[in-house]
Protein backbone atom coordinates (compact mmCIF):
# COMPACT_ATOMS: atom_id res chain seq x y z
CA UNK A 1 0.00 0.00 0.00
CA UNK A 2 1.29 3.46 -0.88
CA UNK A 3 2.16 5.89 1.86
CA UNK A 4 0.57 9.33 1.13
CA UNK A 5 3.78 11.04 2.25
CA UNK A 6 6.03 9.03 -0.12
CA UNK A 7 6.83 10.47 -3.53
CA UNK A 8 4.45 9.36 -6.32
CA UNK A 9 5.54 6.30 -8.33
CA UNK A 10 6.10 7.58 -11.88
CA UNK A 11 4.51 4.39 -13.37
CA UNK A 12 1.15 5.04 -11.68
CA UNK A 13 -1.45 6.87 -13.73
CA UNK A 14 -3.58 9.62 -12.20
CA UNK A 15 -6.95 7.89 -12.55
CA UNK A 16 -8.20 5.02 -10.42
CA UNK A 17 -11.27 2.79 -10.18
CA UNK A 18 -12.50 1.69 -6.77
CA UNK A 19 -9.21 2.67 -5.26
CA UNK A 20 -7.17 0.67 -7.73
CA UNK A 21 -4.65 2.62 -9.75
CA UNK A 22 -3.35 1.60 -13.16
CA UNK A 23 0.32 1.14 -13.91
CA UNK A 24 1.71 2.67 -17.11
CA UNK A 25 3.93 -0.26 -18.10
CA UNK A 26 5.27 -0.63 -21.61
CA UNK A 27 4.12 -3.70 -23.53
CA UNK A 28 6.76 -6.38 -24.20
CA UNK A 29 8.51 -5.73 -27.50
CA UNK A 30 7.69 -9.25 -28.85
CA UNK A 31 3.98 -8.55 -28.29
CA UNK A 32 4.18 -5.17 -30.03
CA UNK A 33 5.97 -6.70 -33.05
CA UNK A 34 3.42 -9.52 -33.18
CA UNK A 35 0.64 -6.92 -33.19
CA UNK A 36 2.33 -5.02 -36.06
CA UNK A 37 2.79 -8.27 -38.02
CA UNK A 38 -0.92 -9.06 -37.61
CA UNK A 39 -1.84 -5.63 -38.97
CA UNK A 40 0.56 -6.07 -41.91
CA UNK A 41 -0.86 -9.54 -42.63
CA UNK A 42 -4.44 -8.18 -42.55
CA UNK A 43 -3.56 -5.41 -45.00
CA UNK A 44 -1.75 -7.86 -47.34
CA UNK A 45 -4.66 -10.35 -47.12
CA UNK A 46 -7.21 -7.65 -47.95
CA UNK A 47 -5.15 -6.41 -50.90
CA UNK A 48 -4.46 -9.91 -52.27
CA UNK A 49 -7.97 -11.35 -51.95
CA UNK A 50 -10.36 -8.40 -52.00
CA UNK A 51 -8.67 -5.52 -53.83
CA UNK A 52 -6.51 -7.22 -56.46
CA UNK A 53 -8.65 -10.39 -56.65
CA UNK A 54 -5.60 -12.66 -57.03
CA UNK A 55 -6.74 -15.32 -54.56
CA UNK A 56 -9.89 -17.44 -54.49
CA UNK A 57 -12.34 -16.32 -51.82
CA UNK A 58 -13.92 -18.87 -49.48
CA UNK A 59 -17.30 -18.68 -51.21
CA UNK A 60 -15.70 -19.40 -54.60
CA UNK A 61 -13.75 -22.31 -53.10
CA UNK A 62 -16.94 -23.65 -51.51
CA UNK A 63 -18.86 -23.37 -54.79
CA UNK A 64 -16.07 -25.18 -56.67
CA UNK A 65 -16.10 -28.03 -54.14
CA UNK A 66 -19.91 -28.20 -54.29
CA UNK A 67 -19.78 -28.40 -58.11
CA UNK A 68 -17.25 -31.25 -57.89
CA UNK A 69 -19.37 -33.04 -55.28
CA UNK A 70 -22.56 -32.62 -57.31
CA UNK A 71 -20.81 -33.96 -60.43
CA UNK A 72 -19.71 -37.06 -58.49
CA UNK A 73 -23.23 -37.48 -57.08
CA UNK A 74 -24.85 -37.17 -60.52
CA UNK A 75 -22.39 -39.68 -61.99
CA UNK A 76 -23.24 -42.14 -59.22
CA UNK A 77 -26.98 -41.61 -59.72
CA UNK A 78 -26.62 -42.07 -63.49
CA UNK A 79 -24.73 -45.35 -62.98
CA UNK A 80 -27.42 -46.54 -60.57
CA UNK A 81 -30.29 -45.57 -62.88
CA UNK A 82 -28.66 -47.27 -65.86
CA UNK A 83 -28.39 -50.52 -63.87
CA UNK A 84 -31.96 -50.50 -62.47
CA UNK A 85 -33.20 -53.05 -65.00
CA UNK A 86 -30.60 -55.60 -63.90
CA UNK A 87 -31.01 -55.06 -60.14
CA UNK A 88 -31.22 -58.19 -58.00
CA UNK A 89 -32.29 -58.46 -54.35
CA UNK A 90 -29.55 -58.54 -51.76
CA UNK A 91 -29.43 -61.68 -49.64
CA UNK A 92 -26.84 -60.62 -47.04
CA UNK A 93 -28.17 -60.31 -43.49
CA UNK A 94 -26.71 -56.80 -43.15
CA UNK A 95 -28.55 -55.61 -46.28
CA UNK A 96 -31.87 -57.11 -45.13
CA UNK A 97 -31.44 -55.65 -41.63
CA UNK A 98 -30.73 -52.21 -43.07
CA UNK A 99 -33.74 -52.59 -45.36
CA UNK A 100 -35.97 -53.57 -42.42
CA UNK A 101 -34.79 -50.53 -40.46
CA UNK A 102 -35.54 -48.21 -43.40
CA UNK A 103 -38.90 -49.88 -44.03
CA UNK A 104 -39.97 -49.43 -40.40
CA UNK A 105 -38.93 -45.77 -40.47
CA UNK A 106 -40.17 -44.63 -43.87
CA UNK A 107 -42.54 -47.23 -45.38
CA UNK A 108 -44.55 -48.72 -42.52
CA UNK A 109 -46.74 -45.61 -42.00
CA UNK A 110 -48.34 -46.31 -45.41
CA UNK A 111 -47.76 -50.06 -45.85
CA UNK A 112 -48.04 -51.24 -42.19
CA UNK A 113 -45.23 -52.77 -40.17
CA UNK A 114 -45.99 -56.22 -41.63
CA UNK A 115 -46.35 -54.88 -45.20
CA UNK A 116 -50.07 -55.69 -45.32
CA UNK A 117 -51.03 -52.25 -46.63
CA UNK A 118 -52.81 -49.17 -45.29
CA UNK A 119 -52.84 -46.11 -47.52
CA UNK A 120 -50.29 -47.87 -49.68
CA UNK A 121 -50.90 -51.31 -51.20
CA UNK A 122 -50.34 -54.73 -49.67
CA UNK A 123 -46.70 -55.72 -50.37
CA UNK A 124 -47.11 -59.35 -49.30
CA UNK A 125 -49.39 -60.79 -51.97
CA UNK A 126 -48.70 -61.67 -55.61
CA UNK A 127 -50.79 -58.85 -57.09
CA UNK A 128 -48.58 -55.92 -57.97
CA UNK A 129 -49.85 -52.69 -59.48
CA UNK A 130 -46.58 -51.36 -60.91
CA UNK A 131 -44.81 -54.58 -61.85
CA UNK A 132 -43.91 -57.72 -59.93
CA UNK A 133 -40.18 -57.92 -60.71
CA UNK A 134 -37.58 -56.82 -58.17
CA UNK A 135 -36.38 -54.13 -60.58
CA UNK A 136 -39.94 -52.75 -60.69
CA UNK A 137 -39.94 -52.41 -56.90
CA UNK A 138 -36.60 -50.60 -57.00
CA UNK A 139 -37.94 -48.20 -59.65
CA UNK A 140 -41.06 -47.46 -57.59
CA UNK A 141 -39.03 -46.76 -54.44
CA UNK A 142 -36.52 -44.68 -56.44
CA UNK A 143 -38.95 -42.66 -58.59
CA UNK A 144 -42.12 -42.87 -56.49
CA UNK A 145 -45.69 -42.77 -57.81
CA UNK A 146 -46.56 -39.08 -57.26
CA UNK A 147 -50.15 -39.39 -58.52
CA UNK A 148 -50.84 -41.96 -55.77
CA UNK A 149 -48.92 -40.15 -53.04
CA UNK A 150 -45.86 -42.42 -53.12
CA UNK A 151 -42.78 -40.28 -52.53
CA UNK A 152 -39.71 -40.46 -54.71
CA UNK A 153 -37.09 -41.49 -52.18
CA UNK A 154 -34.39 -40.31 -54.60
CA UNK A 155 -35.75 -36.78 -54.17
CA UNK A 156 -35.87 -37.29 -50.41
CA UNK A 157 -32.13 -37.96 -50.43
CA UNK A 158 -32.07 -41.72 -49.94
CA UNK A 159 -28.84 -43.27 -51.19
CA UNK A 160 -28.90 -45.93 -53.94
CA UNK A 161 -27.54 -48.54 -51.52
CA UNK A 162 -30.44 -47.82 -49.15
CA UNK A 163 -32.93 -48.01 -52.03
CA UNK A 164 -31.60 -51.50 -52.85
CA UNK A 165 -31.66 -52.49 -49.17
CA UNK A 166 -35.29 -51.48 -48.57
CA UNK A 167 -36.35 -53.04 -51.88
CA UNK A 168 -34.59 -56.26 -50.86
CA UNK A 169 -36.46 -56.27 -47.56
CA UNK A 170 -39.79 -55.68 -49.36
CA UNK A 171 -38.92 -58.64 -51.59
CA UNK A 172 -38.71 -60.86 -48.46
CA UNK A 173 -42.27 -59.88 -47.48
CA UNK A 174 -43.81 -61.60 -50.50
CA UNK A 175 -45.98 -64.54 -49.48
CA UNK A 176 -45.80 -63.71 -45.76
CA UNK A 177 -49.63 -63.53 -45.40
CA UNK A 178 -50.10 -60.85 -42.71
CA UNK A 179 -53.42 -60.73 -40.83
CA UNK A 180 -56.15 -58.51 -42.33
CA UNK A 181 -54.26 -57.44 -45.45
CA UNK A 182 -55.50 -54.68 -47.71
CA UNK A 183 -57.51 -55.97 -50.67
CA UNK A 184 -56.02 -56.28 -54.13
CA UNK A 185 -55.59 -53.05 -56.05
CA UNK A 186 -54.47 -54.41 -59.40
CA UNK A 187 -57.99 -55.06 -60.66
CA UNK A 188 -60.08 -52.75 -62.81
CA UNK A 189 -62.99 -51.17 -60.94
CA UNK A 190 -66.29 -52.97 -61.32
CA UNK A 191 -68.69 -51.43 -63.84
CA UNK A 192 -71.94 -50.20 -62.28
CA UNK A 193 -74.99 -52.33 -63.05
CA UNK A 194 -78.09 -50.76 -64.52
CA UNK A 195 -81.12 -50.49 -62.31
CA UNK A 196 -84.47 -51.34 -63.96
CA UNK A 197 -87.76 -50.28 -62.52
Amino acid sequence: MNDPQSPRDPLLLDHDADGIQELDNNLPSWWVWLFYLCIAFAVAYMLYYHVLGKGELQIASYQAEMATGNALKQASISRFESSLGAATPGAEAAVIDRGRELFMTYCSPCHRVDGGGLVGPNLCDDYWIHGSQFADTVKVVWNGIPEKGMLSWREQGMKPSDILAVSSYIYTLRGSNPPNPKIREDQAPATPTEVYE
